[in-house]
């Protein structure tokens, strides 16, 4: 097993050689979120990542893994970690202060374990909110416990300060009166499906044939090295149909993964992931279709745009809200 410091070196060295082959709708390359967890940060690893964040090949956010605290303990946890990943100029600031986009270590989020493991905190999100958190990204977690009642959805809680408040909707949709809230974390959710996944089998009789088997699994758009992305699962994700309520023409497809240890590293900076992208650059060449490669920050000034009513190109958005980061405004025009 390669050393912390060695992951890092692979992603920092492999990455941009992957992503420099493909292009979006847009002509931008692929871009990837880094939510590095708080409770590891050590500058020699973290400042490789903040190179490629000026370089334009990805942004960096929050993780944490934390358990058994109090809101003033984990207040505490979430400055510290917000302070050291500042020193690096990888945090944008709004209305004065941090901005930032959030994924619960353990899918604890708001104390949502039934045995409040990985947490602790009943108003995490409300807590989240007042230190500068503009998203959360932690969901879907089937089949863990964790998993919100609400599927397929980005959408604000009516009530942030109450245990497992993902669970509820506040249902106010693109174009209402009432203008959509400002006042505390909009949860993003990636697609959540029931699919079929194939796999090599063997048929019956002396000679055994190999055949292809079908069966249904839980698809959470996680990618890892025994499930890397697919043409096949792009389908899936996309039919799920995740979109601001009231702006379905803008379909958002978010993906998570354990990107360190070697075996994901190999799929998501080898020959699986080429594929993945070939497999969007052929949708991308299908009218209408128009694929926009977004980092987390990107994906929710989208969605705060749509949820304002605007119209266009998701493409005009993307410092819709939130601006980025002063090292990514480094990188050359």
């Amino acid at each position: 097993m390669a050393s912390p410091s060695a992951r890092v070196r692979t992603w920092r060295e492999r990455y941009p050689a992957l992503v420099s082959r493909f292009r979006d709708s847009d002509g931008r390359t692929p871009r990837h979120t880094f939510f590095f967890p708080g409770e590891e940060y050590d500058p020699a690893r973290f400042e490789p990542l903040a190179e490629m964040v000026e370089a334009g090949l990805g942004e960096i956010e929050v993780h944490l893994h934390h358990d058994g605290d109090t809101r003033s303990s984990l207040r505490e946890k979430l400055e510290q970690t917000l302070a050291a990943f500042a020193a690096h100029d990888v945090v944008p600031r709004r209305s004065g202060r941090p901005a930032w986009a959030f994924i619960h270590g353990n899918w604890a989020l708001a104390n949502g374990r039934p045995d409040g493991r990985w947490c602790g905190v009943d108003d995490e999100l409300s807590l989240l909110h007042e230190l500068g958190c503009y998203a959360d990204f932690t969901f879907p977690s089937a089949p863990d416990p964790s998993q919100p009642a609400v599927v397929n959805r980005i959408y604000y809680p009516p009530d942030d300060a109450r245990r497992r408040a993902y669970d509820f909707v506040d249902r106010r949709r693109a174009g209402d009166a009432a203008p959509p809230r400002r006042d505390r974390v909009l949860l993003v959710q990636g697609p959540l499906a029931i699919a079929r996944r194939e796999v090599q089998g063997r048929g019956p009789g002396s000679r055994r044939e190999a055949h292809r088997v079908s069966s249904l699994r839980i698809d959470a758009g996680a990618l890892d090295a025994g499930d890397p992305p697919t043409a096949a699962r792009l389908g899936t994700w996309i039919d799920q149909f995740v979109h601001v309520d009231g702006r379905p023409e803008w379909t958002f497809v978010k993906l998570h993964t354990h990107g360190a240890p070697e075996a994901s590293a190999s799929m998501l900076l080898g020959p699986p992931m080429e594929a993945f992208h070939e497999a969007l650059a052929a949708l991308a060449s299908q009218e209408p279709w128009r694929v926009h490669y977004v980092t987390a920050r990107e994906m929710f000034n989208v969605a705060r745009a749509a949820m304002d009513g605007m119209l266009g190109s998701p493409a005009a958005y993307f410092d819709y809200e939130t601006p980025p980061a002063a090292r990514a405004r480094r990188q050359p025009t």
